[in-house]
């Protein structure tokens, strides 16, 4: 049997979206570990599972429900992943950021990001925000490599701006006016699921890292190459300082993400509404 193309898959997918779709999203938000809270502030008028959509990966890790959520919020159309996938789940690049070339096929033209991410700045504490700057890709590759179609975009994507500066400029301005503490830096991924080292907070740290996940970067480069303005938000959910390195647990790390995420939330609901 021969295997379809990607550009086949997307169609399909788009095709069984749009049969049952009710209204055309124009934000897209993906939702990071411990962040589904979020949802609750999205009227919600349809859910799908990803396992009903063809071609869609199946989250596989907890706190990550596994649902396509379309609605309203602050009186945009939105549609929201609830729960993403991750490269040491054994989906390839291109798996992982399937998702955000539907959106944008949809109708999306704003993505908004989240993750749960380690602070490797002292000066950034657990349970704060971080607007996402910049990244520094360790996952080894890239969604880019591979089939290549000119309609997903310029194969040799700039990367100049990978998060667009008028959204980070924007949040910044909420913040400040909601009385909500808010960093800026630099995100860098590792393939995971194991935490780091001391030895690789350390190099983290010496390359120009504040923060460390495992996630987000594949997702912005594809953003990125289809044209779509993006924006990423990390919540700290632990204390990566290699000199006073404390043993953490997936449980204590939604915890923590679990009880910041109403400031995202508010963060996140008043940007859309100014878009």
């Amino acid at each position: 049997m021969q295997t379809k193309t990607l550009k086949e898959k997307l169609l399909e997918t788009t095709n069984f979206l749009n049969d049952l779709i009710k209204s055309i999203p124009n934000v897209g938000i993906i939702l990071g570990t411990g962040l589904n809270g979020l949802a609750k502030e999205i009227n919600i008028l349809q859910s799908i599972s990803y396992s009903e959509i063809p071609h869609f990966p199946i989250s596989t890790v907890e706190s990550h429900s596994g649902n396509l959520l379309f609605g309203t919020m602050s009186d945009k159309n939105v549609v929201a992943m609830q729960g993403r996938f991750h490269y040491y789940e054994g989906y390839s690049m291109q798996d992982i950021a399937f998702p955000v070339r539907i959106m944008r096929q949809l109708g999306v033209k704003t993505l908004i990001i989240s993750n749960a991410a380690g602070s490797l700045n002292p000066l950034f504490k657990k349970g704060s925000l971080m607007l996402i700057d910049d990244y520094i890709n360790l996952l080894a590759t890239t969604p880019l490599v591979g089939e290549y179609d000119p309609s997903f975009g310029p194969r040799i994507t700039d990367m100049s701006e990978p998060y667009s500066q008028r959204l980070i400029s924007l949040t910044e301005q909420i913040a400040l006016r909601e009385k909500i503490q808010i960093h800026k830096g630099v995100y860098s991924a590792m393939s995971g699921p194991c935490l780091e080292t001391r030895a690789e907070y350390r190099m983290l740290k010496l390359i120009g890292a504040d923060a460390i996940g495992m996630s987000t970067i594949p997702e912005t480069i594809v953003a990125k190459q289809i044209g779509m303005e993006t924006i990423g938000i990390s919540i700290l959910t632990d204390e990566c300082y290699p000199d006073n390195l404390k043993s953490v647990t997936l449980g204590e790390m939604i915890a923590i993400a679990s009880s910041a995420e109403p400031k995202l939330s508010k963060l996140v609901t008043e940007l859309i509404k100014e878009l």
